[in-house]
């Protein structure tokens, strides 16, 4: 006979054990926010909010705070810097523990492990990704992350091989971090030219795999380099695809939780999604038109591949060196069929494009592609649905869409601007 109240007491063992779980993650969240500084710096304000969002997870039963727990890592990700990979680390290990075969657990784990330069540790999480996915044209980021850690090793191995007689010292360039082995690498190359001389072959060889090695830590290997056929647009090509559309700009699936919009979402001729984004077909709709990303931290090229499918990715960053290579390792052949060129990567402060005072690095994703779809002012209606809340858009964001909205539906979450 089955017990009625098992479900319960289940349920509530559950409920108990959470605190336990989480309180890892929870504490190093409390040490990282204590370590900084007053008030954030703008590259801490998205990691913050994921911090809050956790935290409220872990107070409601019927939330699930694994999934909150996982952005918390993202965000760090995103957030660069050793303090921001370190706690994208610490929460790995906090999910790892927590659901073993989780593979977006894994993969964090491995992304904060290759940040930090632990490039065999970075290559078993990788490795355990993917086994647990058992799909790896689904997860072509971490392929191509593998092979490059693989080949980097491979330089190291066949230029040590070289000169087995220069000592054990040279040994330990294996399994140590890339920047360390970066630097003993260099050392190890110029005692070698001392001593043998440029004429030497085997030194000609040492030098050739010194390059590839410099090369593999520079940027991931690219086995598409045109991207499975994406078609680089520019300012006169955005316009002409966006003419006459009808545009809707979509937050994280968090901020339309339980709308129901999907479905109107959908309705719209193009879909923009900003940053790193959830789909729940029911709240925000399956489509994306347009995908448009900040980069963000000292070493942008180290986040996440834009993997999710897209019409149009646009990615907003500065410098130029930057951009150029964070969107060289971070774009996926085939999820775009149209890449913004250089021409678009700073529209609010291009003197040739919108070339505003006020607006900075530091302005929102939603913002810098809201209001250079309204500076091209050709689709006949342009709404942002699900950034009425506070803390959506910075204050002067907000200001300025209020100041030009033309309507403000709050039943359906809308704000217009045509």
């Amino acid at each position: 006979m089955t017990n009625p109240l098992a479900g319960l007491f289940k349920a509530r063992r559950k409920e108990a054990a959470r605190p336990t779980l989480y309180a890892p993650g929870m504490r190093l969240c409390g040490e990282y926010l204590a370590a900084q500084g007053d008030p954030p710096t703008p590259r801490h304000t998205a990691l913050t909010r994921a911090i809050g969002v956790f935290a409220a997870a872990l107070d409601t039963p019927s939330a699930d705070p694994f999934d909150a727990l996982l952005r918390v890592g993202e965000r760090a990700l995103e957030a660069g810097g050793d303090d921001g990979l370190g706690l994208a680390l610490g929460v790995a290990g906090t999910a790892t523990r927590i659901r073993q075969r989780s593979r977006g657990a894994w993969r964090l784990r491995g992304l904060a492990l290759d940040g930090l330069g632990r490039d065999d540790e970075a290559l078993q999480c990788y490795e355990r990704h993917l086994t647990l996915l058992q799909d790896n044209a689904a997860a072509q980021e971490v392929v191509r992350r593998i092979d490059t850690l693989r080949r980097r090793r491979a330089c190291l191995e066949a230029a040590l091989a070289l000169f087995p007689q220069a000592g054990s010292p040279s040994r330990d360039l294996l399994g140590r971090p890339t920047a360390i082995t970066e630097r003993e690498f260099a050392a190890y190359v110029r005692a070698r030219v001392a001593e043998h001389g440029v004429a030497d072959p085997a030194v000609r060889r040492l030098l050739e795999l010194y390059g590839r090695y410099r090369q593999l830590v520079e940027r991931t290997a690219m086995p598409d380099p045109l991207l499975g056929g994406s078609t680089p647009i520019g300012v006169g090509d955005l316009r002409g695809l966006i003419e006459g559309r009808t545009v809707c700009l979509v937050p994280g699936a968090e901020d339309v939780a339980g709308s129901a919009l999907g479905t109107e979402i959908d309705r719209y001729d193009l879909v923009v999604r900003c940053d790193s984004y959830r789909i729940h077909a029911e709240d925000t709709g399956e489509r994306t038109g347009l995908h448009a990303v900040s980069l963000r931290g000292d070493a942008p090229w180290d986040g996440p591949a834009w993997t999710q499918p897209a019409g149009v990715r646009l990615v907003f960053g500065d410098p130029a060196a930057k951009w150029r290579r964070a969107t060289r390792q971070r774009l996926v052949p085939g999820a775009q069929e149209h890449v913004g060129d250089a021409s678009l990567r700073r529209p609010l402060t291009d003197p040739a494009l919108l070339g505003e005072d006020g607006w900075n690095t530091a302005a929102t994703t939603a913002f810098t592609v809201l209001r250079l779809l309204d500076f091209l002012d050709v689709s006949p209606r342009l709404d942002l649905i699900g950034f009425g809340l506070p803390g959506r858009l910075r204050p002067g964001e907000a200001e300025w869409v209020m100041d030009h909205a033309t309507h403000v539906d709050d039943s359906k979450m809308r704000i217009a601007l045509r």
